[in-house]
């Protein structure tokens, strides 16, 4: 009634990959390497790009530049220290912020048009 069960050899382990990867060695990493190569083309360089960028323009201001602040602010620049920048904003009326608190130099005669 009870037929007789054998029991199959399991298949022997591949000898030539290392323990974790399995038989397959470097290949099993290459799909995460080629991840990371497009995040870092398709991120973190045009980041990095732009970081630069942006510290190239506010080291380079100068008075007489017309700015935009970070928050919407349109004004020309007065006085440069090393840390602050001086913007007259309106006849009159200026602000002192901090020098990264500048986004973007816009070309000369701008503020007339406005």
């Amino acid at each position: 009634m009870i037929s007789v069960a054998y029991a199959q050899a399991a298949p022997a382990a591949s000898a030539g990959g290392l323990g974790f990867l399995g038989g397959d060695g470097i290949m099993g990493f290459l799909p995460m390497i080629a991840m990371f190569a497009v995040l870092w083309f398709v991120m973190i360089r045009p980041q990095q790009k732009r970081q630069k960028e942006l510290k190239a323009m506010v080291d380079a201001l100068k008075t007489g530049d017309e700015v935009i602040t970070a928050g919407g602010i349109l004004g020309k620049v007065t006085k440069v220290t090393e840390q602050y920048v001086v913007v007259d904003v309106a006849s009159g009326t200026e602000i002192t912020m901090q020098r990264n608190a500048v986004s973007q130099v816009l070309a000369k005669g701008t503020l007339k048009s406005i």
